[in-house]
């Protein structure tokens, strides 16, 4: 069976299938076509509103129109066009801003290692959290502020001070079985590895940061406050984190 054509899905890039973008999930149709019944907006309920609810639309063939960020709803300012990374520019978020290094994962973890703590970190001890248990919830207020619901697996956990460790990985695993919700969270710290620069990175100093695997592909802030310099790499921790 032929891979259907990238331009059938709605290029929202919204990661809810699993994938990080239309155009990986588009890669996997051809030998997997069932996967296309992930995309939520091509559910049949998404379908039937599209149809009864949605005005006229142009021909099917005509390119959508680019994603866009306003200052608010109806604004006469101009908005600015939300844009992948450009290789060309490396160094520029999904918004243009300048940010200083990626923030790459372990290899051997299975994403972003996160250090996180629970709005009410009792929630901890009440829901019995346990390494390896699949949970979501979103970074709410100073640290971070993220508008996505962060999905991941637990790596260590503290009870006595609510404090959990876990790994970002994307949303497939909550939708495909069980998982904990906790609720809002405050995000304390990311540990990850740098393998490229535009500048030299210090102990004690605060940058403008990506993690590589950001489904928005925002920049992110935080103090370095430890620093191991490996061939090829550094292994670092930053803390005080927000995005913008």
């Amino acid at each position: 069976m032929s891979a259907i054509a990238a331009p059938a899905l709605p290029g929202l890039d919204c990661g809810l299938c699993g994938y990080r973008t239309c155009d990986e999930l588009a890669a996997q149709l051809g030998a997997k076509p069932d996967l296309l019944k992930r995309c939520i907006m091509l559910s049949d309920d998404k379908a039937k509103a599209k149809k009864s609810d949605a005005p006229p639309r142009a021909a099917a063939s005509q390119a959508a129109p680019p994603l866009t960020s306003c200052a608010a709803a109806g604004a006469a300012a101009p908005c600015r066009q939300m844009r992948p990374i450009n290789e060309k520019e490396p160094w520029k978020d999904s918004l243009g801003r300048d940010f200083d290094f990626y923030l790459e994962h372990f290899p051997e973890e299975p994403g972003p290692r996160e250090t996180i703590l629970p709005h009410n970190p009792m929630i901890t001890r009440e829901m019995d959290i346990q390494v390896g248990d699949i949970l979501i919830g979103r970074p709410l207020g100073m640290s971070c502020g993220c508008p996505i619901t962060h999905c991941g697996v637990t790596m260590s956990v503290d009870k006595r001070t609510g404090v959990i460790v876990w790994c970002v990985t994307g949303p497939l695993n909550p939708r495909q079985g069980k998982y904990k919700d906790l609720g809002y969270y405050i995000a304390e710290a990311y540990d990850g590895l740098i393998t490229a620069a535009r500048g030299d990175v210090r102990i004690g100093e605060r940058y403008f940061f990506q993690p590589r695997m950001c489904m928005l592909q925002w920049r992110h802030s935080g103090l370095v406050n430890y620093l191991n310099r490996t061939k090829g790499q550094m292994q670092v921790r930053l803390e005080g984190l927000w995005i913008g």
